[in-house]
C-alpha cells in the first residue's frame, strides 16, 4: 500500500485486481493500467495501453530529476496537480494556457504545445484531449536534437485521434499510448499519477 494512495483507492484497486485476475504486465505496467481502469471503470484499458521499451524507467528517472510536465489542456493539469505537489513539485504547464490565440491554421492547444516544446524539449508531454497537438509534436520529433523524456498519447474521440496515435507509435521517443478511440483527460492524468507514485516509491526506497 502506498502512502500516497487514499484507503478507499486501495479498496478500489483490490476490486480491480480481482476482476483483472492473471495478467502479463510487469508490476510497474500494471500499476499504470490499474489506475487508468480506476479512473474510468473501464477494463478495456487493460488491452489498450502500450508501453515502449524503457519508457517507464526513463519517465521515473526524469520525474525524480524534476523535468517539467507539459499537459495539453487544463483538465489534465488539474488531474495531476495534487500528486505533483505531493511528490516532486515538477514545473507543471498546460499548453493551452500559454497562448491567448492560435497561429493561423492551428488550434490554440497545438500552438501552445509547440511553444512549450521549443522551451522544454526534454519535458514529459501528456496528451489527453488534443490529437492535433500530438500530431504537431510527432512531426517535429524525427529531427529534434533534444527529445521528450516521455510522450503519453491518450487523446479521445473520432477526428485525427487514430492518426495521431499512429504517428506517435512511429516516432523516435519513449511513449505510452492508449490504442483506439478511447482515452481522455482522466486517463492521461491517471497514467502520469501512476508514474509519479512509482517514482516516489523508488526514490523513498533508496533512502
Amino acid at each position: 500500500m502506498s502512502l500516497l494512495n487514499h484507503p478507499i483507492l486501495e479498496q478500489s484497486f483490490a476490486v480491480i485486481d480481482a476482476e483483472v485476475g492473471e495478467h502479463n504486465f510487469s508490476p510497474a505496467e500494471y500499476a499504470i493500467v490499474r489506475r487508468a481502469i480506476h479512473s474510468t471503470a473501464d477494463f478495456d484499458f487493460a488491452k489498450l495501453i502500450r508501453f515502449s521499451p524503457g519508457a517507464i524507467e526513463g519517465a521515473i528517472a526524469s520525474l525524480i530529476r524534476n523535468v517539467p510536465i507539459i499537459t495539453d489542456v487544463g483538465m489534465v493539469k488539474q488531474g495531476v496537480a495534487t500528486m505533483v505537489a505531493k511528490t516532486f513539485n515538477n514545473p507543471l504547464i498546460a499548453a493551452v494556457e500559454q497562448v491567448s490565440h492560435a497561429l493561423p491554421g492551428k488550434t490554440r492547444t497545438e500552438t501552445g504545445l509547440m511553444q512549450c516544446f521549443g522551451q522544454f524539449p526534454d519535458a514529459i508531454f501528456v496528451i489527453g484531449n488534443a490529437p492535433t497537438a500530438l500530431l504537431a509534436l510527432c512531426a517535429e520529433l524525427p529531427l529534434a536534437p533534444v527529445k521528450p523524456s516521455l510522450v503519453i498519447g491518450a487523446p479521445v474521440g473520432f477526428i485525427s485521434v487514430l492518426e495521431s496515435k499512429a504517428a506517435l507509435a512511429q516516432a523516435p521517443v519513449p511513449q505510452i499510448i492508449v490504442d483506439g478511440r478511447k482515452g481522455g483527460s482522466p486517463v492521461a492524468a491517471a497514467i502520469l499519477n501512476a508514474l509519479l507514485v512509482l517514482a516516489w516509491e523508488e526514490k523513498e526506497g533508496k533512502k
